[in-house]
């Protein structure tokens, strides 16, 4: 589905500047490149109330710009630790506009950058693997009077996923 462009002020002007002097909708339509219903609209719009402006959508308007949703972008990427809390306070600073964590949340959002949890756990290599397998195939015949005999010391939390911290980072 092709993306919706609206016409400018002079390009609107150009439309009814032609209809005017007589030229047909599909004439207009075929010489700049746009669609006959939109032609139409706008001929009726002019015709009904002379006035060939942009009528605005309904909705509620963005809270922030796309300079502020760029600051955010850009402070979230240099301090990954920052929570959207933290953030929302760093816009209000900067800015004077305060926006909710929510919204903070959903500008990154946009733009591909989520929290999540960071690996706090050292990450096992292809060797680490291989060296681990290695040794628990050779101890794998082992009872357990034997394994009751060694004691395990300064043991390491090792894991190939991330783990369980309730941190977040974007």
């Amino acid at each position: 589905m092709a993306q919706r462009k609206h016409l400018d002020d002079f390009l609107r002007g150009r439309i009814i500047g032609r209809l005017e002097c007589g030229r047909t909708q599909l004439e207009v339509s075929e010489e700049l490149g746009i669609a006959q219903s939109v032609i139409s609209r706008l001929w009726q719009r002019f015709q009904d109330d002379g006035n060939v402006s942009r009528c605005y959508s309904t909705g509620r308007p963005r809270v922030t710009t796309p300079n502020e949703d760029r600051y955010l972008a850009v402070t979230a990427k240099r301090n990954r630790r920052s929570t959207a809390s933290d953030l929302s306070r760093q816009l209000s600073s900067a800015t004077g506009m305060t926006v909710s964590r929510q919204t903070v949340y959903r500008r990154l959002g946009h733009i591909g950058l989520y929290a999540r949890r960071p690996v706090r756990c050292v990450p096992l290599t292809a060797t680490h693997c291989r060296l681990r397998l290695a040794w628990s195939r050779e101890h794998a015949l082992w009872t357990p009077q034997q394994w009751s005999c060694v004691i395990f010391f300064d043991e390491s939390r090792f894991s190939l996923q991330s783990d369980s911290r309730r941190t977040f980072i974007w």
